[in-house]
């Protein structure tokens, strides 16, 4: 049996009188279980091309919400090839619609922005 200081901050100190293997043991038990239920997020990512076609559209979209369910972040990236540059407002369209149907199962992270021939929107379920 050990004194092992429990609050040492409190006045007057709290002290106890225990096993401290065995107070170290349930504290590693303690923290094995709190990593094991720990979930880590993913960005997943969706390409798609600003003349995607309506059927193509929706496939993508329900990936995108089984995406949302099993609680990932998606980041959508339009690719611009070509004369498609000159239309960068058909990208845009296209970014905004996929917003609106997804607003009630996702939040906008990062607005969507041009890099290059690129352009990407980050959402993240709410």
């Amino acid at each position: 049996m050990d004194l092992v200081e429990i609050s040492p901050n409190a006045v007057p100190p709290v002290t106890k009188i225990l096993d401290l293997g065995k107070l170290k043991y349930a504290n590693q038990k303690k923290a094995a279980e709190a990593r094991k239920n720990q979930r880590v997020i993913e960005i997943k990512e969706i390409k798609m091309r600003p003349n995607i076609d309506s059927h193509d559209y929706d496939v993508k979209m329900r990936a995108v919400r089984r995406f949302f369910e099993e609680g990932d972040k998606v980041k959508l990236t339009l690719r611009f090839r070509g004369r498609e540059m000159a239309h960068m407002e058909l990208g845009m369209q296209l970014l905004n619609k996929v917003r609106e149907e997804v607003a009630t199962i996702a939040k906008v992270e990062a607005e969507p922005k041009l890099e290059g021939r690129q352009m990407m929107m980050v959402l993240a379920p709410r």
